[in-house]
């Protein structure tokens, strides 16, 4: 069994190793310069990050691929029409309820 300073430096290890890869890059980085064209492309990390964390969750989280493709094309023409993100959500969700209802 683990004793009590044994827990702490362990969490409070756990915390500096996950806040130093965050602080470091602003500390060394802020000074530098990074052209325009650079700053746009790395705008887009975000969203090319929770794309490749959700798309495949997507794809598997039905168990049926075509249930799965209905429910991701509705997805994305409601994003298409730039509906809230709740409509999106909902949309794609009794798109694939009712594909599997029916099909």
């Amino acid at each position: 069994m683990m004793n009590i300073n044994d827990l702490i430096l362990m969490v409070l290890g756990m915390a500096l190793v996950t806040y130093l890869p965050r602080l470091l890059p602003f500390l060394f980085l802020q000074r530098l310069f990074i052209p325009p064209r650079l700053r746009r492309f790395f705008s887009f990390i975000p969203y090319a990050m929770l794309g490749a964390l959700i798309v495949p969750g997507v794809f598997t989280s039905t168990g049926d691929l075509s249930s799965a493709i209905v429910g991701f094309l509705v997805a994305v023409l409601l994003v298409w029409l730039k509906l809230h993100v709740v409509f999106v959500i909902t949309g794609a969700i009794f798109a694939v309820y009712l594909f599997q209802l029916f099909f």
